[in-house]
């Protein structure tokens, strides 16, 4: 253990229980704003033949780690939406998505991701 870490831990045993659960939130909040590191290199998952929707989804969400997860729900959903309700078919909304994932992947890398 380092020093620091020695230091804090005697400063943690310290506190009182309360204190030693406000600690270990503001270090979990500390934790939280670290910067992702994003793999520079796409490691495509390859496209099984007979795929879901929702195989393709997370396919495309472990090949494209790097992407904002929120920023994608909603074209996410809306091409769920499209194959459940409309009847698209699985394939053409699995060719769509890919194509999206593709175009927020090369505008992420670009640095003109919103």
């Amino acid at each position: 253990m380092t020093p620091t870490q020695k230091k804090l831990l005697r400063f943690f045993e310290q506190l009182e229980e309360n204190q030693q659960e406000m600690l270990l939130a503001f270090a979990e909040f500390l934790h939280g704003r670290l910067p992702v590191k994003a793999p520079q290199t796409l490691q495509p998952i390859p496209r099984p033949p007979q795929e879901s929707v929702i195989r393709a989804i997370k396919r495309l969400s472990a090949t494209y780690p790097m992407l904002d997860q929120s920023r994608l729900l909603n074209e996410t959903s809306t091409r769920m939406t499209a194959h459940l309700l409309e009847g698209q078919s699985a394939e053409s909304v699995i060719d769509e998505l890919e194509v999206f994932f593709q175009n927020e992947f090369e505008q992420w890398s670009s640095g003109k991701s919103t």
